[in-house]
C-alpha cells in the first residue's frame, strides 16, 4: 500500500505534529507534503523523513510571519504535486485537505482526513482575530476573505473520502460545517514519559511539592490562562506556569506573590514538574487537549473547563473536576473541590493509558486499511459512504 502524507505546516512541535511524527512511524516510506517546513523545529521522530514542501519555502518571511498570509495557502496547497499511490492522509486544521489528487494509476487514491479542526480562522473569524492582532486594518482586511475561506473549506471538503475527528467536539464541528460524519480517534499521547527529576527538581519555596498548581501552555489570551492566575492569586495558592507567548506580560501584571513564570521549559523539565505538582489547571478550550491526559500519566488529575476535547478526557471524579463558566469565581470553586477529593494515582494513569501512542496506531491502521480494502475491492467511482 503506497501512502502519502500531507500536513497543513510543519513549523512548530505541537499536538497535530505529534499525529503526522506518529502516522510517519507507521508508513515511514510515506513522503510528506506539507507547505513549508523550518526543520529546527520538527519533532525528532520526523528528522529522517522525506518532506516536501512548497513554492514558499523560497519565501522566508512567510514562514517568519506564517499567520499574515493565510489568504495563499489555498492556492499554494493545490500546487503540490503528489505521487501516484494507493491512500492519501491529510492531517488538516485548514489546509492540508485541499490538496489536489489526481488518478495517475488505475484508480482514484483514497484520501483519508485525520480532522484537527475545520478551519478555526473562517468558522470562528471574531473570537481568533481578537486574540492574533490588534490593527483594525488587518481585521477588516481579513473580514472580507472569510466567506471566500469558508467556501473554500466547505469545497475542499468534498474531495475528501472519510473524515476522522480528533475529539467529539470535532466530529459536531465537521457533520456542522461540512454536513460530514466522521469517525473519533484521539491523537496519541505519550503514556510512558518516564518518572524524572523527583528529589532533584529544585522549586520555589512557595511551591512545595505536592502543593503547587501547574499549567503548561502558550501564553495567549484565548487560552483563558488569567483565570487560574487570578483565581490561584486571590486564593493564595501557589501556581507555576511553564510556556511562553505574547500574553505572558500582562499574565504577569495581575499575578501576586504565589505565581511564578518559568517560560518554555524543555520536555523533561515539564515532566518533573508533572510529578511533582499537585493538579494541572487548564482553563481553555482545545480541539483534543493533550497536555491534560500527560498530567495524567503522572497520577495528577486536572481542573478542567467543561467543554471542547476536555469532555472526552477528563471523568469527574476520577482523573479530575469540570468548572463550567468561565469565569474566576467558578474555576475558585472547583480548586477547592479537587482539594476536598480523594484521588488515586494509580487510577488515573490506567484511564491515561487509552489514549496512549500504541493504542492510537493500533486503531488508526486498521481503520486506514480497512478503507483501502474496501476501495480495493470495489471498482469505486464516487467517495465511499461513510459510515
Amino acid at each position: 500500500m503506497k501512502v502519502v502524507i500531507v500536513h497543513d505546516y510543519l513549523n512548530q512541535q505541537g499536538g497535530a505534529e505529534r499525529v503526522v511524527a506518529v502516522l510517519h512511524e507507521l508508513f515511514p516510506d510515506a513522503p510528506i507534503y506539507t507547505l513549508f517546513v523550518d526543520r529546527a523545529k520538527l519533532w525528532p521522530a520526523l528528522r529522517d523523513a522525506t518532506i516536501i514542501s512548497s513554492w514558499l519555502r523560497h519565501f522566508p518571511f512567510v514562514m517568519n510571519n506564517f499567520k499574515l498570509f493565510f489568504w495563499l495557502y489555498p492556492i499554494a496547497v493545490r500546487t503540490l504535486s503528489i505521487p501516484e499511490c494507493d491512500v492519501v492522509i491529510s492531517s488538516s486544521s485548514a489546509y492540508a485537505k485541499g490538496i489536489r489528487i489526481r488518478r495517475r494509476g488505475p484508480r482514484m487514491p483514497l484520501h483519508i482526513c485525520y480532522c484537527h479542526t475545520p478551519m478555526r480562522f473562517a468558522w470562528h473569524f471574531e473570537e481568533y482575530i481578537a486574540h492574533e492582532t490588534d490593527s483594525k486594518l488587518l481585521v477588516a482586511i481579513a473580514r472580507k476573505i472569510v466567506p471566500l475561506l469558508k467556501w473554500w473549506d466547505v469545497m475542499s471538503s468534498r474531495q475528501v473520502d472519510a473524515f476522522v475527528a480528533n475529539s467529539s467536539a470535532v466530529k459536531e464541528r465537521i457533520r456542522r460545517f461540512y454536513g460530514r460524519n466522521a469517525q473519533v480517534i484521539f491523537p496519541p499521547v505519550d503514556v510512558r514519559t518516564p518518572i524524572r527529576g523527583k528529589g532533584s527538581l529544585s522549586v520555589s519555596s512557595d511551591a512545595p511539592p505536592g502543593e503547587y498548581y501547574l499549567m503548561v501552555s502558550r501564553l495567549v489570551s484565548y487560552k483563558r490562562l488569567s483565570l487560574a492566575v487570578e483565581a490561584c492569586t486571590q486564593l493564595g495558592k501557589p501556581l507555576i506556569v511553564i510556556g511562553s507567548g505574547p500574553d505572558r506580560q500582562r499574565l504577569e501584571s495581575i499575578a501576586g506573590d504565589t505565581v511564578t513564570f518559568l517560560g518554555w521549559q524543555p520536555d523533561e523539565v515539564v515532566a518533573a514538574y508533572m510529578e511533582l505538582c499537585k493538579a494541572l489547571i487548564f482553563p481553555g478550550e482545545e480541539d483534543f487537549g493533550i497536555t491534560l491526559v500527560e498530567a495524567n500519566t503522572h497520577g495528577k488529575p486536572v481542573v478542567a473547563f467543561q467543554s471542547g476535547g476536555a469532555l472526552d478526557t477528563i471523568c469527574p471524579g476520577v482523573n479530575g473536576v469540570f468548572f463550567r463558566e468561565a469565569s474566576v469565581e467558578a474555576l475558585a470553586k472547583a480548586l477547592d473541590e479537587l482539594d476536598n477529593t480523594s484521588w488515586d494515582a494509580t487510577r488515573i494513569r490506567a484511564w491515561a493509558s487509552r489514549f496512549s501512542r500504541q493504542h492510537f496506531q493500533e486503531v488508526i491502521s486498521g481503520y486506514i486499511r480497512s478503507l483501502a480494502l474496501a476501495a480495493e475491492l470495489s471498482s469505486r467511482t464516487a467517495p465511499l459512504a461513510e459510515n
